[in-house]
């Protein structure tokens, strides 16, 4: 084979289009842009947004404004008044909640509002608790135990609790020994 053998697969290329050279050509007259308009004039290109002088899609749309968090997390809402005429001793968690009917789908977390009385001596399981819910809570008698979400597990079993870090502990021993040195207690130290 030599290099003037060489040719391109029948079919992988075309001839460019001459546009303009007559009838003889087959396109003739308006050389194939149609008639008359701006698109058969020179430099009539348009772009493919162009709306013919119309306010344009993307100006006559609403824009987005403001911040939304990716990561906020819908609670559903029950207050503590709908929990009142239960029973001293009844563990509350989400699936009771769902066979009750004061939820309606156990894959989305709670959160319980301190709205209405506290019923006395229960143990409510939720994802989450509004202040007032844990003080009337507390002094009904009845235990609040916050869970993980998705995976519903005792949230204190899952976090660690947190050591103090060692400057801290150095900056207290200090003040610690200040405090003492103002007091007397401690003779300060003296270079021999």
């Amino acid at each position: 084979m030599k290099l003037h053998d060489l040719h391109p697969t029948p079919g992988s290329r075309k001839p460019s289009r001459r546009v303009g050279r007559g009838h003889g050509s087959g396109r003739g007259k308006t050389a194939g842009r149609g008639t008359k308009g701006q698109k058969a004039r020179a430099g009539g290109n348009l772009p493919a947004w162009f709306e013919g002088g119309q306010t344009p899609l993307h100006v006559r749309t609403p824009k987005l404004h403001g911040f939304r968090n990716r990561g906020r997390v819908e609670y559903v809402p029950v207050n503590l008044g709908r929990l009142g005429s239960l029973e001293a001793g009844t563990l509350v968690t989400p699936d009771v909640l769902a066979h009750d009917g004061l939820i309606g789908d156990t894959r989305t977390p709670i959160k319980i509002l301190g709205v209405g009385e506290a019923p006395a001596g229960i143990t409510i399981h939720a994802h989450a608790f509004s202040k007032s819910a844990l003080d009337k809570l507390a002094a009904a008698g009845s235990t609040p135990q916050r869970l993980s979400w998705p995976d519903n597990a005792p949230l204190d079993e899952l976090l660690p609790v947190p050591k103090r870090r060692r400057r801290d502990e150095g900056q207290a021993a200090t003040g610690d020994s200040a405090a003492a040195e103002k007091a007397g207690a401690v003779e300060p130290a003296t270079d021999n």
